[in-house]
Order: C-alpha cells, then structure tokens, then sequence
C-alpha cells in the first residue's frame, strides 16, 4: 500500500501501521543502456511486492543515495554517506512516531555504510528499525545481466538494449582496491560490471520474486 496515496486517518490505522518500508535507491550511471534511476526502480518494486505481500505501507523512495564511486559519469547524482545517513535517521525518528517497525530496502550497494550506522544509531536509542538488501550483487556486480533482467521487467521502456555492451567481468575482490582508489571509471569505462548480453524479462521477472522471498525471509514474514 503507497504510503503517500493515504490520509491521516488511515496511516494510523493499527494493522498497517505495524511496518513501513522504506526503499532506498541512488540515482547514478547504469551503463549507456540502464537508466540513472535502475536502484530505485528495484528497490520500490521489492519494498511494494513485500508490502502488497504483508498488507504494510510503501513510503516513497529515497532516491538520492551514496554514489561517489560513479560520480566520473555523468548523471550521477549523489549525497554522499553523511547525509544520507542524517537523512535515514531523522526519517525513521519521524516514521517511528506513528509506526511500529521501519524497514529500509536498498537497492545500491554504496549506501550500505551510511545505513548500517543509520541503524545502529538509532537500535540504541530504541527503534525498531532494519535495512536488509536486493541483492543483485550475488549475480553480477553493476549494470549486467541481473539488472539489466530486471529492468527490462519492470520498465523495459527505459532500457536501450541496443546499447548494451559488456564491461569489466572480474569479481569484486579483484577490482575493489582499484575502484576504492578512482572510483568504477578506474575498471570499467562503460560503468558497466559484468555483462548485460543475454538479459531477458522472463529472468527478471524470477530474479525479483527470489529477492522479494529473500526480504520476507529476513524480516521474518512468512514466505508464499
């Protein structure tokens, strides 16, 4: 249930009031074919799948994230982990008002500093408050073939398929002191980590249903 078509009177109520989830996105580079916006877009279809699942209500998406690691690309549109995190924490103080339970669900792999500490901040201080991930990473790193498979579900008019094009396949652990150094432009001049070739909407349309029983899972909620 979308959180920002409710009134008042029925953001309170006591049933859906028990949990808010908040998708957290980024708006930065995804390639020449994924638009800035791809995090986003995933995270509000897996926060909306989970809250369609539960009967909670979907705040709407904070879509500017921690991307400093895209920012040689234009486009990218990023706040960095200080902010984001002040942002997380006064967000869930407010929510935390009238709601019982907060749980954020990111899209972007950069904005995990930022939300650990968001969370543990406010842990200490009583909240019930978690973030837990899309995790896309699993299967390939940026803009490749899970992504891609994704997009081209959920929003396949946004995706120039024409344009896609592999970038650097290696694995994390054999790029990450590179990117920590000059960012994913230092690996990839595409923006690109792994390979988009072979995406398809039927893959994604399963790549979604298996992080959305993933979320459920976390939180512990009972998976269909």
């Amino acid at each position: 249930m979308r959180l920002a078509d409710t009134t008042t009177l029925d953001a309170g109520d006591p049933v859906s009031a028990q949990l808010v989830l908040v998708p957290v996105g980024s708006l930065e580079q995804h390639g020449p074919h994924l638009p800035l916006d791809t995090d986003t877009v995933i995270a509000t279809a897996v926060a909306t799948a989970v809250g369609d699942q539960l009967g909670a209500w979907v705040a709407p998406a904070l879509a500017y994230g921690s991307s400093g690691e895209h920012q040689s690309f234009a486009g990218t549109s990023s706040i960095g982990t200080d902010a984001l995190r002040t942002t997380v924490v006064e967000l869930v103080r407010s929510l935390r008002t009238w709601a019982d339970r907060v749980v954020l669900v990111n899209g972007h792999g950069g904005n995990l500093t930022a939300l650990s500490a968001a969370v543990e901040q406010l842990t200490t201080e009583g909240h019930a408050v978690a973030w837990v991930p899309c995790a896309t990473e699993l299967v390939d790193l940026h803009a490749g073939r899970t992504e891609t498979s994704l997009m081209l579900h959920l929003s396949p008019w946004t995706v120039r398929q024409h344009l896609a094009e592999p970038g650097d396949t290696r694995p994390l652990g054999e790029i990450l002191p590179l990117m920590r150094e000059g960012g994913v432009a230092a690996v990839s001049p595409n923006g690109v980590l792994g390979d988009p070739t072979g995406a398809t909407a039927a893959e994604g349309q399963r790549v979604l249903q298996a992080m959305v029983d993933d979320v459920l899972r976390r939180i512990g909620a009972p998976v269909p």
